[in-house]
């Protein structure tokens, strides 16, 4: 369908759904007013920005089946306590003398695994709350730290947003995890060292908080059996740049977490698990739907070729558009899968055409959506400060940091895949 749209009308739509999303209208509806609305000014008419919107939703089933199938292994990771097991293991095993260091890399594994970031803080919380009491470490100091390792794990984790940019690039899930790797281990000691400056700033931890928090009195599956799930998962997944042998993450991640519930022995909770993954995910989904329609629009606009254009004018490479495009969709949604679904989704295209590898685009949008994806006008915000009790000041004032850890990610991944051009 040959329908041009103006980059002002895309950017109008965009802003109103930007707008909608501010004062918490759902935001799938907020993107279906923003693309219709976009579509409308941008010179299309109504059948046509329809048409539009429903091919931009459609290119979204691929990635939409994908996450729905990785609700299984997430959904086990929750509901059996294996996360909670893998986070506790660590924590003790590397004790309290390093806990904020321990705290961070707990939830970075979370993460890794596939658990999402603010359930990844919310597992570690209790445990971190008993910590802080026990050494008189600050709350925002425990935050800080877990915030910044979730940041470090979701960039390397087969999570909607790493399957969503994989798949807007049709490149594999594995090389996007793998591309992840060595931004997120730079962002772990980096966060650990930022989060020591914090130690003694802000509120601490009240014991009647470790009362209500600090409750582990439920059996959890040991370590070795934890942590199955994912192990299986990722073989599976790396299976194709080992060996050359296929098996899409719509096999190999729900299949991880069936073999992770039978090892542990919790078969007969599965259908339990299952429902309860499907219940986080199809939120992700139905979102991906609504960034679908409003990526339709902004696809067929002359919006990317004028951002290329402008980039080019102020002497900047090309490959510079992936991680700001990124950084702007973040901040726009106040989340990592919605700015890096958007982004990948609008400018893989105009990306892949300038002469960039499709690993290295989808490698520095994925770095950018960490940059701003905790504002407060999103859920990831109020969900992290609620889990260690933090006042709405008190959490705002670790905004910055948490934007220079992203930061960091991005500039280690456009060294790596724009710079050096690994990929």
């Amino acid at each position: 369908m040959e329908v041009q749209i103006t980059a002002l009308g895309a950017i109008i739509g965009l802003v109103i759904s930007i707008g909608l999303i501010f004062i918490k209208v759902p935001p799938i509806y907020s993107l279906l007013v923003g693309a219709l609305s976009g579509g409308l000014i941008g010179g299309a008419s109504l059948v046509e920005t329809v048409e539009l919107m429903v091919s931009g939703a459609q290119g979204m089933m691929t990635a939409i089946l994908r996450i729905l199938a990785a609700g299984v292994l997430a959904g086990v990771l929750i509901e059996s306590g294996a996360a909670e097991s893998i986070a506790q293991t660590i924590i003790h095993k590397i004790g309290k003398t390093k806990a904020l260091f321990a705290l961070a890399l707990a939830t970075m594994l979370l993460t890794t695994v596939g658990v999402f970031i603010d359930i990844a803080v919310i597992t570690v919380a209790p445990i971190a709350l008993v910590i802080a009491k026990d050494t008189g470490i600050s709350k925002s100091a425990i935050l800080l730290a877990m915030i910044g390792g979730g940041k470090a794990g979701n960039i390397m984790s087969p999570n909607p947003n790493t399957i969503a940019v994989s798949e807007a690039f049709q490149t594999s899930l594995t090389s996007v995890m793998l591309a992840g790797v060595i931004p997120g281990i730079v962002a772990l000691f980096v966060t650990y060292f930022l989060a020591k400056r914090l130690t003694k700033k802000g509120s601490f931890v009240e014991a009647v908080e470790v009362d209500d928090s600090a409750n582990t009195s439920k059996e959890l599956p040991p370590f070795i059996k934890a942590i199955a799930g994912p192990i299986t998962a990722v073989i599976l997944l790396s299976l194709r740049p080992l060996a050359g042998i296929v098996i899409d993450p719509m096999v190999a991640l729900p299949l991880g977490g069936i073999i992770g519930s039978l090892i542990m022995g919790q078969a007969k909770h599965l259908v339990d698990q299952m429902n309860f993954g499907l219940s986080k995910m199809s939120s992700v989904a139905v979102l991906l739907i609504g960034t679908g329609t409003i990526a339709g629009i902004i696809t067929n606009s002359t919006l990317g070729d004028i951002l290329i254009d402008s980039i080019s004018s102020l002497g900047l490479p090309i490959y510079l558009l992936a991680p700001l495009s990124g950084i702007v969709m973040s901040a726009a949604t106040a989340s990592t899968t919605s700015g890096s679904i958007v982004a990948s989704s609008v400018f893989s295209k105009v990306l892949i055409e300038s002469g960039f590898s499709a690993l290295g685009g989808a490698a520095m949008i994925h770095a950018g959506a960490t940059v701003l994806d905790h504002l407060p006008h999103g859920s990831f915000f109020h969900a992290t400060a609620g889990s260690v009790s933090l006042s709405f000041k008190e959490r705002l004032k670790l905004v910055p940091y948490e934007s220079l850890i992203g930061l960091v990610i991005t500039a280690v991944s456009v060294i790596l895949f724009g710079l050096l051009k690994i990929a």
